[in-house]
């Protein structure tokens, strides 16, 4: 009775962490953030068939949010996404101070908690283990591993993460590790849902089983990303492989220069939000915006075909 009880937790961990989620950027006006803006955007994704939505992640500019704006993005988020899961980014570098965090999280309707390691000190493999079962014991929404070693300074080795599966309350990880083999390994294991956290690596990521992803393109031509999800899924892979290739270029120039500088500049042209991001984020380059601008028309041009 024990083995099937679990066996439909993981199905139903499987079921929420899957598909495209995307990590929700934070419009701002003359400093401040821009709420109207942001329950439009929200409005907007929520019919666009994404998952999810995820709130404060980098591509929302957490760091250079204080925790009350935090607060108030997610209110805000909430109260547009209507049945739209939304998941929510807890970071820091102490551990008492993100528990606490966590516990005040408890009150709102969360599907999950995305949470990094403790960024700039880099503790141990050991250390690691004690700081994510205490956030999953303190936490009343799942908590979704966040591997992303080149922005906390330190990686979540494969053994730790197949360590942390074993904890109820940790379902699944946005794997941005960067290493093929430790990611086959998790999602062999089958414990953990596996969301790709790099764009390049979705289609790589889908097709070895992973669940799907936490990405930011995905603000651009949402539908063509849902496709891809769909086309691996129903094994066209011939399709997927379209769409990949199709989204590419767009890609790539996407990450030319810090997110989410380019983004922020392709959703102003679209005239969702302003051109404007926190210091020391700055602006993408003209040079950028101006080739970003075209490889997002080839993509928009291509699409019909490409959902044909």
């Amino acid at each position: 009775m024990q083995a099937v009880a679990q066996d439909q937790q993981d199905q139903q961990a499987q079921q929420v962490f899957s598909g495209i989620w995307l990590p929700l950027v934070t419009p701002f006006a003359d400093g401040a953030v821009d709420f109207p803006e942001l329950s439009r955007l929200v409005a907007h994704y929520a019919g666009s068939a994404v998952a999810g939505i995820v709130v404060c992640g980098s591509t929302g500019e957490a760091a250079a949010l204080d925790e009350a704006e935090q607060l108030a993005v997610l209110d805000t988020v909430l109260a547009s996404a209507g049945n739209l899961p939304v998941m929510m980014g807890v970071a820091g570098s102490q551990a008492r101070q993100v528990q606490a965090r966590v516990r005040r999280l408890a009150e709102r309707p969360l599907a999950g908690l995305l949470a990094p390691a403790p960024y700039y000190v880099r503790p141990s493999q050991a250390g690691l283990l004690d700081y994510f079962r205490a956030l999953a014991d303190s936490a009343a929404a799942p908590l979704v591993l966040y591997d992303i070693p080149y922005r906390t300074g330190v990686k979540l080795e494969t053994q730790t993460i197949l360590a942390l599966a074993a904890h109820p309350n940790i379902r699944a990880i946005k794997d941005c590790g960067g290493d093929y083999h430790g990611t086959q390994a998790i999602i062999a294991d089958g414990r953990l849902s596996v969301l790709a956290g790099e764009d390049h690596q979705l289609l790589g990521t889908l097709c070895l089983g992973g669940t799907g992803a936490i990405i930011a393109s995905a603000h651009l031509y949402p539908e063509l990303f849902v496709a891809l999800a769909q086309a691996v899924a129903g094994q066209r892979l011939d399709q997927a492989r379209r769409l990949f290739h199709a989204l590419m270029p767009m890609i790539k120039l996407l990450f030319a220069e810090p997110n989410p500088g380019p983004l922020k500049a392709m959703l102003a042209r679209e005239g969702w939000l302003r051109n404007e991001l926190r210091a020391p984020m700055t602006p993408a380059s003209a040079a950028l915006e101006v080739a970003l601008a075209r490889a997002c028309e080839q993509v928009g041009a291509a699409a019909p075909d490409l959902l044909g």
